[in-house]
Formats: C-alpha cells, structure tokens, sequence
C-alpha cells in the first residue's frame, strides 16, 4: 500500500470550487484561515476543483479566469506554496482516472443518498441535473483517497462526504487488497459560522439572495465598509452576544472577534453604552484594514498571470508525484494491464 505521507507529518487535503470571482468572509475565516495554520503542522495538500464546478452549468472563459482568482486568493490569504502543494484538480488527470474506478464500486442507491445531488436537483429539478453532479461525492472520495490523507478539515456540514471516501476505501481494501488509507475527518469545530449581512440566520453564500449580504475578500474596501454599515440588527439598542434573540449583532461580534482575536465578552464590554453605529464603524474598519492588504497582493499575483500559473504547474507536478503512485497500485489491483513505457 501506498505510504500515508513522506515524512513524519501527517498528511491533510482541501480544496475551495473556483464558483465566483471572490472568495467570501465565511471562506476566509471558516477555511483559509485554518489551511494557513495547517500547512505549519501538516503536510497539506490544497487544490482548486474545477471538475467539480462544471458538474453545474459554466462559461469557459469564466471558469478560467475564476480559477486563477482563487488561487490568487489562496496565496494572498497566506497559503505558502514553498511549505504546501497547491494546484488545480485537472492539471492531475489522476482524479479522473481513479473516479472512474471508485463509481464502479458504489452502488446506485449509495449515491443517491448523498445530500449534494438531493440538495441540488430538488432546488433545479432532477431532468436537469447532470450525472456530473450526481457523482460528485464519488470523485470528491477520489480526490482525497489519491493523496492518502491521514485526515480531511472540513465542516461538519460535509462530514458525509468523508464518510463516503471511508466506506470506497474500506471497500475497495477488503475487495482487491490494501491500497489506501482511510482517512479521518477533521471537523473545524473551533470555527464560528459567518452568516449572511442581511440574512443572519443563513450562512454567508455566494448563492444567496443578494450580494449585499457578502463580504468578499476582491471587493473594494468601500463596498465592503457600506455593506458592514448596512448590516441587518433588530430594533433593540443593547450591544450582546444572543443567537436568537440577536443573530445580526451576534454575527457582527463574531467576525469582529474572529479578525481581531479578542473574546466576545471583551468585545461587548468595549461597547457597552454605545450604539449600534458604532460597532458597525468599527467593525468596517477592522475588517478593511484585514482584508485589503489579501486583496491587493491577489491582485499583484492576478497581474502576472504566467507566474501564477508556473506555481500551479509546478503544484501539479508535486501533487502528481503522489496521484500517479496511488493510481498505478490501484490499476494494479484492479487488474488493468499496464502500459508500455510504464505511462498513463
């Protein structure tokens, strides 16, 4: 069986769909933040899927150049390409490849049940739904079985997905002989939810409603600042953390407390007696001053699109250095003959 990591690391994999031209508050803080960290600790692995993103509708050039904007994003937000591997998904056709194989041994009713495909075929219809989309959970277990992960950081949100790559991994094991490793998920339960600016009880999305509820790290530091300033609250005065009662300040605290590493309760105490405006001004000011220096570096990287794609390139050929073991071992088991020249 393939070796779980090369050293005495561990090894942990994630990846963001390149499905806007920015990232958003919730992406930062809920992912990338945690990635950043994670790549001093952890052999990580960071990809952008963008097999993924055409299981739904695309335009070409949009794709494209959404591609290179999240990765602009990853690097300006911290990730360190000398300490991790970053590439795109189809620069590794080893993705694909092992995706075929893991479809053939899940069961139709297995895939069926993946929240994904119901959540997304019931919003659109299930005759418009492509069958790109209905496998997706299968290829997203590619993507992690390929690189032997000891462990995925996700949200308990895709906890099922992780636990779909464990059963493909545990099967495929049993059925043809040990290959992989199977992976833990490690849930990101120190993370706060970032919710939506003027829906607080959804969460921060690049589906929602309207943009005015987004905080995205590509907008200019004014429209980020009107956007914090014209955050929905309630009709109550008093600046206190209550989900329930308060989900639009509460939101509000979190993501002061989350950029500036104070407590809510310090938070609260600073702003005790004053108004909401106040917080509100406060917070826009915390937040550009955090998040203009990503931007601007993102788009120093986006300015020089050769050199942003020669560190893709030179991502993949480390991440296929990994894919391309995994998949010859696999094809191996499988009883696929091996080519001439020993090349895929």
């Amino acid at each position: 069986m393939t070796t779980p990591t090369s050293g005495a690391r561990q090894r942990v994999l994630s990846g963001m769909q390149p499905s806007g031209d920015s990232l958003h508050l919730g992406n930062y803080l809920g992912a990338l933040v945690h990635w950043v960290r994670m790549q001093d600790e952890y052999e990580a692995i960071y990809f952008i899927p963008d097999l993924h993103a055409i299981t739904v509708p695309q335009e070409p050039g949009e794709l494209a150049e959404r591609t290179r904007r999240t990765a602009a994003q990853y690097i300006a937000g911290g990730v360190d390409v000398d300490k991790c591997t970053l590439f795109v998904q189809s620069h590794v056709p080893e993705h694909a490849q092992l995706g075929w194989v893991l479809n053939c041994i899940t069961g139709f009713g297995e895939a069926s049940r993946m929240t994904q495909f119901k959540d997304k075929s019931l919003k659109h219809g299930a005759d418009s739904a492509s069958v790109g989309l209905f496998t997706y959970p299968i290829l997203q277990a590619a993507d992690i079985l390929l690189y032997q992960p000891e462990g995925v950081p996700v949200g308990e949100d895709q906890r099922q997905h992780v636990e779909l790559s464990r059963d493909l991994a545990q099967r495929f094991n049993s059925r043809f002989g040990e290959a992989f490793v199977v992976p833990k998920p490690f849930i990101q339960k120190e993370s706060a939810k970032i919710y939506d600016l003027q829906n607080p009880t959804a969460k921060m999305s690049k589906s929602a409603g309207s943009p005015a509820g987004l905080i995205n790290l590509m907008d200019n530091p004014k429209v980020t600042a009107k956007r914090i300033k014209s955050a929905v609250t309630d009709t109550e005065t008093e600046i206190r953390f209550d989900k329930e009662a308060k989900p639009g300040i509460s939101n509000l605290l979190t993501i002061y407390s989350m950029l500036t590493g104070k407590s809510i309760d310090e938070i609260v105490g600073d702003f005790h007696g004053k108004m909401y405006g106040h917080l509100k001004t406060e917070l826009a000011d915390v937040v550009v001053a955090h998040l203009d220096p990503i931007r601007t570096r993102a788009e120093e990287l986006l300015g020089d699109p050769a050199e942003l794609d020669l560190l893709l390139a030179r991502g993949a050929e480390k991440a296929r250095s990994i894919a391309s073991a995994t998949l010859t071992e696999v094809y191996s088991k499988v009883g696929f003959l091996p080519p001439l020249g020993g090349a895929r």
